[in-house]
């Protein structure tokens, strides 16, 4: 079932060991609808969110704010840095190889306290 964008802000990401199969591509590409900022990536496997900002520092304090909510989440991302003001966020589930609504709650997480 979809959830909207405000509801995967308010949710918590859960401990995931394996075990459980990762969302289709017709659920993944469902569930983005609801994050417009974020496309799919690696074949359904990942999603990836961009941003050119001002300068490097803006770049670093964004990927220092999204580790924090990360640790505070228990779920990492992958995080990029080129060019010195381009970076870029890859969500993926590694337990199961592909995604999890772990992953959406965090992208719309990360769209509430990144730059637009």
């Amino acid at each position: 079932m979809v959830q909207s964008c405000d509801a995967l802000a308010g949710g918590k990401c859960l401990p995931c060991e394996g075990g459980v199969p990762a969302l289709s591509a017709a659920e993944a590409t469902a569930q983005l609808a609801e994050l417009p900022a974020w496309r799919l990536t690696h074949d359904g496997a990942r999603i990836r969110r961009d941003w050119t900002l001002p300068d490097f520092r803006t770049a670093i304090k964004l990927l220092n704010n999204v580790a924090a909510l990360a640790e505070r989440e228990q779920h990492h991302p992958d995080l990029h840095v080129e060019g010195y003001r381009r970076a870029w966020i890859e969500l993926t589930t590694h337990a199961i190889g592909g995604l999890s609504i772990n992953d959406f709650i965090l992208a719309a997480k990360i769209d509430r306290i990144a730059p637009s």
